[in-house]
C-alpha cells in the first residue's frame, strides 16, 4: 500500500476504512405523521408506514418498527439465499420465510426477545447445494446485525 508521505499506516487504513463506509451508507428519512404513526422514505422514493401497536396505544394499521425488524429479517434471509443460489444457477423462487416476533415481557424493558425463522425451500435444491445455501442464510446482514440477546434460530425445511 503506498501512503502519501507523512501518514502512518494506521491513518491510511482509517482512511480507506472510512470511504468504504461511505460507499455502504445509505440515508432513510423518518417523519412523525402524528397518532404514533411515521413515514419512513427510502432515497428511490418508497414509502413505507410504521405504526405502533394496539398494546401500547397505536392503531396497528401497518408495522410496528419490531415488526420492520422481523419482517427485514426474513427478506434478508431469503434474498442472500437467492443471490447464493443465482450465483451457481439455481433458482429459488416460491421460497418462503415465516418469523415470529416475541418481545420482552414486563418488568424487563420492552424489546425484542425471540425472531425464531422458519425457511421452506424448493424440494428441488440438490441435497449437495443445501448446506451451502443454508450457511448463506444465515450469514445474511440483518441476522448478523441482531443484539446477541435476540434468540434468533433458522430453521430450514425443503417441500
Amino acid at each position: 500500500m503506498i501512503r502519501p508521505p507523512g501518514r502512518s499506516t494506521c491513518e491510511s487504513r482509517f482512511e480507506t476504512d472510512a470511504r468504504a463506509l461511505d460507499s455502504a451508507m445509505l440515508e432513510i428519512s423518518a417523519r412523525y405523521a402524528g397518532n404514533k404513526k411515521c413515514d419512513l422514505t427510502h432515497p428511490q422514493g418508497a414509502v413505507l408506514r410504521t405504526d405502533a401497536p394496539k398494546d401500547i396505544g397505536g392503531d396497528a394499521t401497518g408495522f410496528s418498527p419490531t415488526d420492520m425488524v422481523a419482517a427485514g429479517l426474513a427478506a434478508c434471509i431469503l434474498t442472500t439465499m437467492a443471490m447464493f443460489a443465482e450465483r451457481h444457477g439455481l433458482d429459488l423462487a416460491g421460497s418462503t420465510a415465516t418469523v415470529q416476533k416475541h418481545m420482552t415481557q414486563p418488568p424487563t424493558p420492552r424489546r425484542l426477545a425471540r425472531l425464531p425463522v422458519v425457511v421452506t425451500l424448493p424440494a428441488s435444491v440438490p441435497d449437495e447445494m443445501r448446506e451451502r445455501i443454508e450457511r448463506a442464510g444465515r450469514s445474511c446482514p440483518v441476522h448478523a446485525s441482531l443484539h446477541p440477546e435476540v434468540d434468533a434460530p433458522i430453521e430450514f425445511r425443503y417441500a
